[in-house]
This record gives structure tokens, C-alpha cells and sequence, in this order.
């Protein structure tokens, strides 16, 4: 029983699509970001402080 349970609950973790557009947009700019410091090699040192200043701020959030 506590096997059915288990399964159950890794079913409905899969079926679970909230939060998917918010990975799908952070993803998506995360790629624009690359394209761009790749095309634009002056922009590269601007996206790279963004990029550390939000990671600053995730790990400061998470702990």
C-alpha cells in the first residue's frame, strides 16, 4: 500500500506544470543574454554585472 501511495504521489509531482513558464522565460532570457554578449562583446562586461548582481541576491535569499 505504502508503494501504491509513493507512485501516486510521484504522478501527480509530474502532472504538476506550475512554475513551468516562469523556467521556460528565465531560460529564454538567459539564451538572449549569451546571443547578445556574443554579438555585442561591449555589452558582455554589462550582462555579466547583472548577472552577478541577481546572483548576489539568490544566494543572499537563499540562505
Amino acid at each position: 500500500m505504502n508503494y501504491i501511495l509513493k507512485l501516486v504521489v510521484k504522478a501527480q509531482i509530474w502532472k504538476d506544470t506550475k512554475g513551468q513558464d516562469l523556467i521556460e522565460y528565465a531560460l529564454m532570457a538567459g539564451f538572449v543574454a549569451v546571443a547578445a554578449g556574443a554579438i555585442m562583446p561591449g555589452v558582455a562586461a554589462n550582462i555579466s554585472a547583472i548577472f552577478t548582481a541577481v546572483d548576489s541576491v539568490v544566494a543572499a535569499a537563499a540562505s
